[in-house]
């Protein structure tokens, strides 16, 4: 996720009930639930809950999903877009889907508008005593002076503006240090990204020669953070393991600290990546479509793991499972792993740009992308009017409850940009679980994954995809006055100021034009 997924999830996560326990028959068809309601029966046909019951029987029971995610975590690793590593998983995905027997599988072209890498990054403290630091760059981080900058260490506290006025004259020309509380919360995750742009706008104004955050993870970690969205940042920034961070504030409290912090920042043109794309045609009306999506792109300081190679593999199964049915959906069922969400939702921007005519004809848009903590409903995007929809896609699944659905809008994955064309969109709301100790973290491995959770993640995914294909009335595409109204309402409107991305809505670059 970008930004908590990548991520932001502003929104409470209500804590789940008790997970049911779901029994499959020998035959794999009969999907059982604890809360004593039995699943639709079989006999009610393709447009009942038969099939979707089903099809999330075939889920559990499947099989396929440690495969597929050994081979994007052992094997390719870590997945920056425009890295070799992106590419092998992009042509591999392609060929998984072709072998699972979709209708058709492909891949499209958009354009990132800068190449970053980090090269190098290192810090020490060389005054009063040489010691040395963890430290890792913050994306579209540009580099320090060649040979690295050695300056002053100024506190910042929390890096608000009474913090910067404290600091006053004294950071000019130094290294300011921000401090972070350890995140644990999806809330807390959302916050240390809210805070970010206005921090290094300070720090620019101030005249900083660069700017290190405190890790807020323990243990060491060091983990990738986003504060600019395909800009890069207006000064060199990098993040501190927490202990070294900690150990900086309590000796530059006591007195005069110098460091060296030597960048590799390293800020190239645009360039274009790819979106693999798969889809099982609909009978009846297979000019609509319901998407399926997740990101398939990772940050290399682990093996993107939970962010996102474990929705990437419940996506592929869903195609593989749904191919091998026997029946088609009512509509199309399109997959997409996008690529360049890290960076700033760019594979998903395009995929909306280049398909723009027929938006009109997409019923809906579910995103995947927070690890395997349970899915206990689903982001309906600000719009009331998608939640009969989603309930009645869930019904072959009432003793999970999944149902606690929020009309919540918020910058940070793969829905953004269907949200800004009006097209309905659904996030999964997930249960914390792990995500936030490994996101973007050297600890996101494969050993981290919770493969039964993910399966019951999947039958979730599958019964809302094949619901939604079924469905007989669908929730309009909205108009840009109806957008409008929609991103003031929930307060994404001042999300997208705060990130910079407000601009690009109102001069068209960005979302239904005008």
């Amino acid at each position: 996720m970008t930004q908590a997924r990548g991520p932001l999830h502003p929104h409470s996560r209500m804590k789940a009930p008790l997970l049911p326990a779901i029994l499959i028959a020998a035959a794999g068809v009969a999907l059982l639930l604890a809360a004593g309601r039995p699943a639709a029966p079989e006999g009610a046909g393709a447009d009942g809950e038969g099939t979707a019951a089903r099809l999330a029987a075939r889920m559990l029971a499947s099989g396929s999903l440690e495969g597929d995610l050994q081979m994007l975590c052992d094997r390719i690793g870590g997945r920056p877009t425009g890295s070799p590593a992106c590419e092998r998983a992009i042509d591999w995905a392609v060929d998984r889907f072709r072998t699972a027997g979709v209708d058709r599988a492909w891949t499209e072209p958009f354009t990132l508008p800068l190449r970053w890498d980090e090269e190098r990054s290192r810090a020490e403290i060389v005054a009063p005593d040489r010691l040395p630091l963890r430290v890792i760059a913050m994306p579209y981080s540009p580099g320090t002076p060649k040979g690295g900058l050695t300056a002053r260490l100024v506190l910042l506290g929390a890096g608000g503006a009474d913090d910067f006025r404290r600091a006053g004259d004294r950071l000019k020309g130094a290294i300011g240090l921000v401090s972070s509380k350890v995140i644990v919360t999806w809330e807390d995750l959302f916050e240390d990204y809210i805070r970010l742009p206005a921090i290094l706008e300070r720090a620019r104004e101030a005249g900083a020669a660069a700017l290190l955050v405190t890790g807020g993870r323990e243990d060491g970690m060091l983990y990738r953070h986003v504060a600019t969205f395909g800009d890069p940042a207006p000064l060199p920034v990098g993040i501190l393991a927490r202990e070294d961070g900690l150990r900086c504030e309590r000796l530059a409290a006591d007195g005069d600290v110098r460091l060296t912090l030597d960048l590799g920042g390293r800020i190239g043109k645009a360039f274009e990546s790819r979106n693999v794309l798969a889809e099982i045609k609909g009978r009846d009306l297979p000019d609509e479509v319901v998407l399926v999506g997740a990101h398939l792109d990772s940050w290399e300081t682990g093996t993107g793991a939970l962010d996102n190679a474990a929705n990437c593999a419940m996506v592929l199964d869903l195609a593989r499972q749904m191919s091998s049915l026997g029946e088609r959906p009512r509509r199309t069922v399109r997959f997409a792993l996008f690529t360049g969400e890290e960076q700033g939702m760019f594979g998903s921007l395009g995929y909306a740009r280049t398909h723009r005519a027929d938006l009109d004809r997409h019923v809906a848009v579910a995103i995947y992308d927070a690890g395997t903590g349970r899915i206990t409903g689903f982001s309906l995007g600000g719009r009331e009017d998608l939640r009969e929809a989603v309930v009645a896609a869930l019904a072959p699944l009432r003793g999970y409850d999944a149902n606690t659905h929020t009309v919540d809008a918020f910058v940070g994955t793969d829905n953004f940009d269907f949200l800004l064309e009006g097209v309905p969109n659904l996030v999964a709301n997930q249960e914390p679980s792990n995500y936030m100790a490994n996101y973007h973290a050297s600890s996101d491995t494969y050993d981290k994954i919770d493969r039964r959770e993910l399966r019951l993640n999947g039958a979730v995914a599958a019964s809302l995809a094949w619901g939604l294909s079924q469905s007989g009335a669908r929730a309009p595409r909205q108009d840009r006055a109806a957008i409008t109204a929609l991103l003031r309402s929930t307060g994404l409107e001042d999300q997208m100021k705060t990130f910079g991305m407000w601009k690009s809505w109102e001069t068209g670059r960005r979302g239904r034009p005008h």
